[in-house]
């Protein structure tokens, strides 16, 4: 740590600083009676408007990973990095309905959670449980994945050690993080949100336009990139798709797209809005983001004109693909507009980190610890729960980190979309219909989840030395059924989680036949149709605050 670059480290750190004294403010901000309830801490009061759920939920969706990790796929692998792009433009259209009526039956009820509300919708704490639990562990490499993007700005501003005090300045962070998000629970990113995606867009379309002009065009750009490409040995590689990795992309990108609002702190930006109104205009507004994030991919592109190579990390000695766009930004602008932009991706870090450690806090405090711990808590109980929680999932993602390659944390991510896509059945689908049988969601969700693992575990990485669990690409010629390989030889490859999905539903159908037929019964609704189109003002709302 020899080679600190002090003006971005100053820029940074004022930058922070101003973060820092927001989340400690946000405690007062539009403050409740008490912050002493999940419904105040861990959703705000549930009165966001819509200029704040907008930059919520953008920040919440648009982490510091993507910023960083998409323009380093598109500068390692080219066209099926921009995978990113068509997922975030479909996915508004598909969750539009969905999330207006998990909004108005959890504003009903009074969940907090998506498994509050399959306990609900079945009466069965054990479906609750799966779809918790797979909550939880779907968002601890997500939010081990955002110090990944942090670490990559700190190692580019010099910060790059090899031993435990390499960490310090990301441990320095994330305390300041789990301080502020304890007292101020989802009012702080929420606050910070605004800067975080102020400063976003200032860097980028700065960049986008800057950039090309500097380094001849975008002629010049695509020329060179497909150059590189070229000359490369792995034949997948390229600005344009080739026959075999088509369907990986479409349904990657479908499979994504069915899996971001799954996640519970993405659920959780949703029940904190104050009406399906607010829901409606995001839904419209949010695809802003896409533009953001075409524009930013595109640096991917930019750094191989650039002739930017990515940092080595010295706790690992490989090289770190993750710093290419921080190296890109040291490289080409000056010191001052470098801190700028770092802060931006440093700052875009602590939003996404502090929301999924309270969506995961949730879910522990409501679907384990009350549901089969302690089932008398009272709602101060419930919020002390829930902030210690969030302080756990926080520094247990930075010893991930620490103790981890994290080469492997990235790898965990897209088997972290697998995962979750298993709870489409019991979440999304049983908003519109209770066809499918209580014991058929959960035996699907167990073969979803079992063949999942079993095709990532079989899916290797020559090029990072791994046999196992390298990737989420499965080629049609290793699908295997029980032995028995369909289309061996076939080099076309597929989304594990889409074919993951795809047993999970055949399975519950098949066994929700069986069940019906022979009149077992299906669980208890404590829903009633009119609770799902229920909106702000209705007198079936459940009173914020109330047990």
């Amino acid at each position: 740590m020899n080679d600190l670059q002090w003006t971005e480290i100053v820029v940074f750190s004022a930058l922070f600083l101003l973060v820092t004294v927001l989340g400690f403010v946000a405690a007062r901000w539009r403050a409740g009676d008490s912050l002493d309830h999940l419904d105040e801490w861990g959703l705000g009061g549930r009165k966001f408007g819509s200029w704040i759920t907008w930059f919520l939920v953008g920040g919440d969706l648009y982490t510091a990973y993507t910023f960083v990790a998409v323009p380093a796929l598109i500068f390692g692998a080219g066209a099926m990095g921009f995978f990113a792009l068509p997922y975030t433009v479909i996915l508004y259209p598909i969750v539009f309905l969905p999330l207006l009526r998990m909004w108005s039956v959890s504003r009903v009820h009074g969940y907090v959670t998506p498994a509050d509300y399959v306990r609900g919708r079945y009466g069965s704490s054990l479906l609750a449980l799966l779809v918790a639990l797979t909550g939880i562990i779907a968002t601890m490499p997500y939010i081990a994945l955002q110090l990944v993007g942090l670490e990559a700005v700190l190692r580019t501003m010099g910060f790059n050690g090899s031993g435990v005090m390499g960490h310090a300045p990301l441990f320095i962070a994330f305390l300041i993080l789990a301080l502020y998000t304890y007292q101020s629970g989802l009012r702080a990113p929420a606050l910070i949100a605004f800067v975080k995606d102020t400063l976003i867009y200032i860097v980028i379309l700065v960049a986008v336009f800057y950039l090309p002009s500097k380094l001849g065009g975008w002629d010049t750009i695509f020329d060179q990139a497909q150059a590189k490409f070229d000359a490369s040995r792995t034949p997948s590689d390229g600005i344009l798709l080739n026959h075999n990795n088509q369907l990986q992309y479409a349904t990657l990108a479908l499979g994504s797209a069915l899996a971001l609002f799954l996640y519970p702190h993405s659920l959780t930006g949703i029940l904190a809005s104050k009406g399906r109104n607010v829901i409606k205009r995001n839904m419209v507004a949010l695809p802003a983001y896409s533009l953001l994030l075409g524009m930013l991919a595109l640096l991917g592109y930019v750094a191989i004109s650039a002739n930017s190579t990515p940092l080595t990390n010295q706790a690992t000695g490989r090289p770190d693909s993750n710093t290419i766009v921080p190296v890109l930004f040291e490289q080409q602008f000056p010191g001052w507009f470098t801190g700028i932009a770092f802060a931006a991706i440093g700052i875009g870090a602590l939003v996404p980190a502090a929301i999924m450690s309270i969506a995961a806090a949730n879910l522990w405090t409501r679907n384990i610890y009350k549901e089969y711990l302690r089932r008398d808590a009272s709602p101060a109980q419930e919020a002390k729960q829930a902030k210690l929680a969030s302080l756990v999932v926080k520094f247990g993602a930075i010893a991930f980190i620490v103790f981890v390659d994290p080469q492997f944390s990235i790898d965990l991510q897209l088997i972290g979309g697998v995962i979750i896509l298993q709870t489409l059945p019991a979440v999304a689908i049983s908003l519109y219909t209770r066809w499918f049988h209580l014991w058929g969601l959960v035996t699907g969700w167990v073969v979803g989840m079992a063949w999942g693992f079993v095709m990532l575990y079989g899916i290797p990485n020559p090029a990072a030395g791994k046999a196992h669990f390298g990737g989420s690409a499965l080629t049609f010629g290793e699908l295997s059924l029980f032995g028995w390989r369909p289309l061996a030889g076939s080099q076309v490859q597929i989304y594990v989680g889409f074919v993951a999905l795809v047993a999970n539903l055949l399975v519950a159908a098949l066994v929700t036949l069986v069940l019906r037929r022979m009149r077992v019964l299906n669980g208890t609704d404590e829903t009633r149709p009119g609770d799902y189109h229920a909106d702000e003002g209705d007198p079936s709302l459940k009173p914020v605050g109330s047990h």
